[in-house]
């Protein structure tokens, strides 16, 4: 998934013009407009393209923009969420990801990114609690208090929500594990993507079971398990059909590495390049970038194992 939004250039024309109106109401109305054509995703421009850097150099301009636009409306859910969303995929796609792919030849620049990407992350999930607050006042305070509580109140129209709140935080937190404030979340994170997978389990053809790979794989010490793990892995390709390269790929990272099955990671790798990327043209974008993910994984097979 990555950046739904109508045409890109027609949005942000209109973005500029709504952040010149002169009349409150008008601009309110214009601006709250365009929020709902940002939230919708029923073009979905960015992520049916087919060239990763180009979606790559557009994207800061779109998000500063959707942040002006939060500026002047912000309690605009779609907007919010358009800005959780997008920082959360930006930061991973384009920065973390570059991150692993240039530290063999560059660690202190890989590391410079990487801290990059957590801020990305937690500008992310703070546009997505502020997204939930709109319809739960006071939900982040209570969310670490009293999980359960507070995600008794969500609906499945938080699942979007929801699901890049706490995958902002896990990324997070998977980048910095010594970050004390993002320890003490982990609950909630697990939670909120309980809660999300319970409201909608099909979000996104079973994203939410790509994020219960990794995180069952790696908290197996601390009550997660590779049976879970395995367990949503089969359920993720069910839900995805052929249409998604991602749970193939987490399954070899997560799963074959800790299990040193290079066999199984070789498999799994090879069918996550075997999706094609024109099948659901609303996935295109994610699966070329799983699939650059996956290619990089395989051609560093006899660093990962050994025999």
């Amino acid at each position: 998934m990555f950046l739904k939004v109508h045409s890109p250039v027609r949005a942000l024309a209109f973005a500029g013009l709504a952040l010149t109106l002169s009349g409150c109401s008008i601009k309110r109305m214009a601006i709250n407009s365009l929020g709902d054509a940002l939230a919708s995703g029923s073009s979905s421009t960015f992520a049916r393209d087919n060239d990763p850097e180009l979606v790559r150099d557009a994207t800061p301009f779109a998000l500063k923009t959707i942040e002006a636009l939060i500026d002047e409306s912000p309690r605009h859910q779609g907007l919010l969420y358009a800005a959780a969303s997008g920082f959360t995929q930006y930061g991973f796609a384009f920065v973390q990801q570059e991150a692993d792919f240039i530290e063999g030849q560059d660690l202190d620049r890989a590391t410079q990114m990487r801290q990059r990407a957590k801020n990305l992350y937690l500008r992310g999930a703070d546009y997505g609690l502020r997204g939930i607050e709109v319809d739960i006042p006071g939900f982040r305070d209570k969310l670490l208090n009293d999980a359960d509580g507070a995600l008794a109140r969500t609906t499945k129209k938080h699942v979007p929500l929801l699901y890049w709140t706490a995958a902002s935080w896990a990324l997070a937190l998977a980048i910095d594990v010594n970050d004390s404030e993002l320890a003490i979340r982990q609950t909630a994170i697990e939670k909120m993507m309980q809660r999300a997978l319970v409201l909608d389990e099909t979000y996104e053809l079973g994203s939410i079971h790509d994020f219960f790979i990794t995180w069952e794989a790696a908290h197996a010490s601390a009550g997660g398990s590779v049976a879970k793990a395995r367990e949503h892995f089969a359920r993720a390709t069910q839900l995805a059909a052929g249409r998604r390269a991602a749970p193939y790929v987490g399954m070899a990272e997560a799963v074959s590495i800790s299990e040193n099955n290079r066999k199984e990671f070789e498999s799994l790798l090879k069918e996550a390049l075997a999706v094609d990327v024109n099948k659901a043209p609303e996935q295109r974008l994610a699966n070329i970038i799983s699939q650059r993910r996956a290619r990089w994984l395989l051609s560093r097979i006899d660093d990962l194992f050994v025999d």
